[in-house]
């Protein structure tokens, strides 16, 4: 019976072993716990986001400026490009009116010279022989008006202002030479107070006079007056004259 009794031992002895064995064996599962933010971590990670989000709009903002910036550079270069074509355009254009200029004074110097040879063989003294007309001479003036003003030109369809002068006296037999200067000094001086039909007038210094006409009463002339207006008649009120000499 003590055998039986010690058999009965052992094996419960043996089997709470085996199981404490097994129990040891199995694995041991362990829960951890991820510690809390605190307050000032929170903040740190707000300002962390905050000084990020600055920086960007930063960097942002430079971009925009460097952008703005090349695109002035690039319009101020096409501007200054576009100022110096119109400056070299406008120096040329200044330099070709220049150039007209000179020429056309150079013409008008050449055409006034040759007028002044011609008239240098002529008599500097009129004469106005017997039977010499006013008359004559109004009557050929105003059968000249409408013609054109031509610089240089004697007729028959245009002339200057010299010209058509020389043209009527010569009418009425006087020679009178071919420029204004030296037609200014032929005759008898008269009192522009104290004008006759026939008279011729000057403008401008006498010996120096730049355009002649003839008196033909009432307060009126006639004229080959410049290229706009032709041969005409005018009121002297309108345009008074410098002088004037009395041939006939």
């Amino acid at each position: 019976m003590r055998a039986g009794v010690a058999g009965g031992i052992l094996g419960t002895v043996a089997v709470a072993g085996a199981s404490a064995s097994a129990n040891a064996a199995e694995p041991v599962t362990q829960t951890l716990e991820l510690p809390t933010l605190t307050a000032d971590l929170a903040a740190q990670v707000a300002e962390s986001a905050e000084a990020t989000q600055q920086a960007a709009a930063t960097y942002e903002l430079q971009a925009e400026r460097d952008a703005a910036a090349a695109a002035a550079a690039k319009q101020a270069k096409a501007d200054l490009a576009e100022a110096k074509q119109k400056a070299e355009a406008k120096k040329k254009a200044e330099a070709e009116a220049e150039r007209k200029a000179a020429a056309e004074r150079a013409a008008r110097s050449a055409e006034r010279t040759e007028l002044t040879s011609a008239s240098a063989s002529a008599s500097t003294e009129a004469s106005a022989p017997a039977g010499g007309s006013v008359a004559t001479v109004i009557g050929f003036l105003k059968a000249q008006l409408g013609d054109a003003y031509v610089m240089g030109a004697s007729g028959p369809n245009a002339w200057d202002c010299s010209s058509l002068v020389q043209a009527a006296f010569r009418e009425a037999g006087v020679d009178l030479p071919r420029v204004s200067q030296d037609q200014s000094m032929m005759g008898t001086d008269v009192s522009l107070s104290s004008l006759a039909v026939g008279d011729i007038l000057y403008w401008g210094g006498k010996g120096s006079a730049y355009h002649v006409g003839v008196y033909i009463g009432n307060g009126q002339y006639l004229d080959a007056a410049n290229p706009s207006k032709g041969v005409v008649i005018q009121d002297l009120s309108g345009y008074p004259a410098s002088g004037a000499v009395r041939v006939l």
